[in-house]
C-alpha cells in the first residue's frame, strides 16, 4: 500500500506536466474574446473538438455587452434568429491544416448576424488564439486570450 501511494505521488506532477503540455498545443480550451475597439473582454467562448476532430466554440459567458446583460442575435437568420447569445455556437467545422493551424471553418459575429470563412492558429506557448474571419479578400482579426 506504501509503495503505491510513493508512485502515485511521484507519477502526479508528470501527469499534470503532460496535460499542461497538451493544452499548449490545442485550441480546446475556454477563451477571452477581446473587443476590437476598447481592448476589453467581451465574452468567453469555450472551444472543444469534435469526433471528427473539427473544432467548434460555443459562447459560455457575456461579460461586456451594449445590448444588455443578455443579448439575442436580432440580425443572425435561420435558426439563431433571436436566439439568447450565450450558449450559441459561433465558430464551428474548423479542421487541422498544420501544426497549431485550423482552417476551412464558419464563424459568426452575433453583433451583425453575418458568417464568415474562418481560420485560426496558436501563438507559441499555447497562450493566444489568433482567430480571422474573411469575406472574399476582406478579414478582420481578433487575438483570443486563454482563461
Amino acid at each position: 500500500m506504501r509503495k503505491m501511494f510513493k508512485t502515485m505521488v511521484l507519477a502526479l506532477p508528470l501527469c499534470l506536466a503532460a496535460l499542461s503540455a497538451q493544452a499548449a498545443d490545442s485550441a480546446v480550451g475556454r477563451w477571452k474574446t477581446i473587443d476590437d475597439k476598447t481592448g476589453n473582454v467581451k465574452s468567453i467562448v469555450e472551444i472543444s473538438q469534435a469526433g471528427n476532430g473539427t473544432l467548434t466554440g460555443r459562447v459560455v459567458e457575456i461579460l461586456q455587452s451594449d445590448r444588455g446583460p443578455n443579448p439575442v442575435c436580432d440580425k443572425c437568420e435561420g435558426n439563431n434568429r433571436n436566439k439568447p447569445v450565450r450558449g450559441m455556437t459561433i465558430l464551428w467545422n474548423l479542421k487541422a491544416d498544420g501544426t497549431n493551424s485550423w482552417g476551412g471553418g464558419t464563424i459568426l459575429d452575433p453583433a451583425n448576424g453575418k458568417t464568415y470563412k474562418s481560420k485560426a492558429s496558436l501563438k507559441p506557448g499555447g497562450r493566444e488564439l489568433d482567430v480571422s474571419g474573411c469575406v472574399a479578400f476582406i478579414c478582420r482579426a481578433q487575438t483570443w486570450q486563454r482563461e
